[in-house]
């Protein structure tokens, strides 16, 4: 992995005054700055299109930093130093010459190299037309670099995908585009790498012959939150399957990377995605949340929510079953799920292991047997739990279930923010935490049958684990989901 220091560059936040940029891009940005000498004299060039000057823009990125916790201070005296506005407008192609001539005399008046990186913090919509305007008014052809930063999702589905990475490697190199999911910044998520490959106790159990089933679950507690026009246009296949749940499981699933660099490891990622058949209705649960109750709060359904559409039929929930055809997993179920209302915010991945053979305890009082499970927290309670088998005392044998854990926060203390740790990388040229776009195709793959086709939608209850259906998709002598 590339750990050298990040280069001077200038920003360009394109969507800069929306909801993204003023809640995670920019306060990431002005902590990296802060930390990092290298950045202390880079530029961030805010672009949207409201009509506002430097000093209108100033002060309203400054009143949003300090509700982030910066003092008031340092936050006016880095907007003053470091911050800059131009208008978009509609985006016609005069106004990216304008951008590009502003761009060049920022350049030239703090002395950068000419370096730039371009994120877009914008809704999919407004992709295509921003990169081709952008590519059009040849602002990615500065005297130094040029990157370019996107938001998932990337597309709808495999179709406008393609048509998406075309458009960009018309104006970009591979090697210079940034797909951001920010899952994959997360310290946990980069530590399933860490886990697997740096522990050799594990990886002989790594496989079919040892692995009875493993669980990916990301369940969040909230509803859509003000957010139903995006939520119409993605659902949950969109929103969270396609990208990071199918993500985990390629971390889960993969073989060792020949590197610790960004190539290597999507290699391994895509070998996953490419061994596996697309999900269909036959292997899939798609629900969506009827009104209920949690902790003794009445919830809305989703129908009910505003601005969703009456007799809205978008999914709120999605459950898969699904293998990996290849030597290592063959038959060994991978049960993935993901929904919005259900009891707990929960991100956790769950290795269940083979029950010992039991013919010795026969003769003896029987206990019930418990699988080892290897349960990975990515959030909350950030860490690890392995559960064992232990002879309770007094007579007989009755064996009880135990836990050894790990927890990252009383390990190193609170971690970094996920966009922080990604927009690092971003500025250092380091690729191995985003999603190349052969990886990203093949999870379109994967996806697009559940997206394009008519389907059996199951209410369940705001407040539960999904659909009844989902919760007994795991039915092995009478378990289910390790949490439900």
């Amino acid at each position: 992995m590339n750990l050298r220091a990040p280069e001077r560059h200038t920003l360009v936040c394109f969507g800069a005054t929306g909801d993204l940029a003023q809640r995670k891009v920019l306060p990431s940005i002005y902590r990296l700055h802060k930390a990092t000498p290298a950045l202390h004299r880079t530029a961030v060039v805010g672009v949207a299109r409201s009509a506002l000057d430097d000093k209108a823009y100033r002060e309203k990125v400054a009143a949003v930093l300090v509700k982030s916790g910066v003092p008031g201070e340092g936050a006016r005296a880095w907007c003053e130093q470091n911050l800059f506005y131009c208008p978009i407008g509609e985006g016609a192609h005069d106004a990216f010459a304008a951008l590009g001539a502003r761009l060049e005399a920022i350049e030239r008046d703090m002395g950068l190299p000419g370096n730039r990186v371009f994120y877009l913090a914008l809704p999919l919509q407004a992709f295509e037309p921003t990169i081709r305007c952008l590519g059009e008014a040849g602002l990615h052809r500065a005297r130094g670099w040029s990157r370019l930063v996107v938001e998932k999702p990337f597309g709808r589905d495999l179709a406008s995908a393609q048509a998406l990475n075309a458009l960009v490697h018309r104006y970009f190199d591979e090697s210079c585009v940034f797909r951001l999911d920010h899952y994959l910044g997360k310290e946990t998520v980069q530590n399933l790498i860490a886990f697997r490959f740096g522990n050799s106790l594990f990886e002989p159990l790594w496989n079919r012959d040892r692995v009875e089933r493993v669980e990916i679950t990301v369940a969040e507690d909230l509803g859509v939150e003000g957010r139903a026009a995006f939520y119409e246009e993605a659902g949950a296949v969109r929103d969270v399957l396609q990208n990071h749940v199918l993500q985990l499981l390629c971390l889960t699933a993969m073989e060792p990377p020949a590197a610790l660099d960004g190539d290597s490891i999507a290699n391994e990622k895509l070998k996953v995605l490419r061994s596996m058949s697309v999900f269909d209705e036959s292997s899939a649960v798609l629900g969506q949340y009827a009104a209920g109750e949690l902790e003794g709060k009445s919830l809305l359904g989703y129908r009910e929510e505003p601005g969703v559409p009456e007799g809205s039929e978008v999914e709120t929930f999605v459950a898969v079953c699904t293998r990996i055809n290849n030597w290592r997993w063959h038959g060994v179920p991978f049960y993935l799920r993901t929904g919005k209302r259900m009891p707990r915010k929960l991100s956790r991945i769950t290795v269940v292991f083979r029950s010992p053979p039991a013919a010795v305890f026969q003769p003896l009082v029987v206990c019930g047997m418990a699988c080892n499970r290897l349960e990975i927290a990515l959030q909350p309670n950030e860490g690890f739990n392995l559960t064992f088998q232990v002879k309770q005392p007094g007579e007989g044998m009755r064996l009880h279930t135990q836990e050894m854990r790990f927890r990252y926060a009383e390990a190193f203390g609170p971690l970094a923010e996920a966009y922080q740790t990604l927009l690092l990388d971003v500025m250092r040229g380091e690729r191995t935490l985003f999603v190349r776009h052969d990886e990203m195709e093949e999870a379109w793959r994967l996806c697009e049958p559940l997206i394009n086709r008519p389907r059996t939608l199951l209410q369940y209850p705001a407040g539960s684990w999904g659909p009844a259906r989902a919760c007994t998709m795991i039915d092995h002598d009478g378990q289910g989901w390790t949490h439900q």
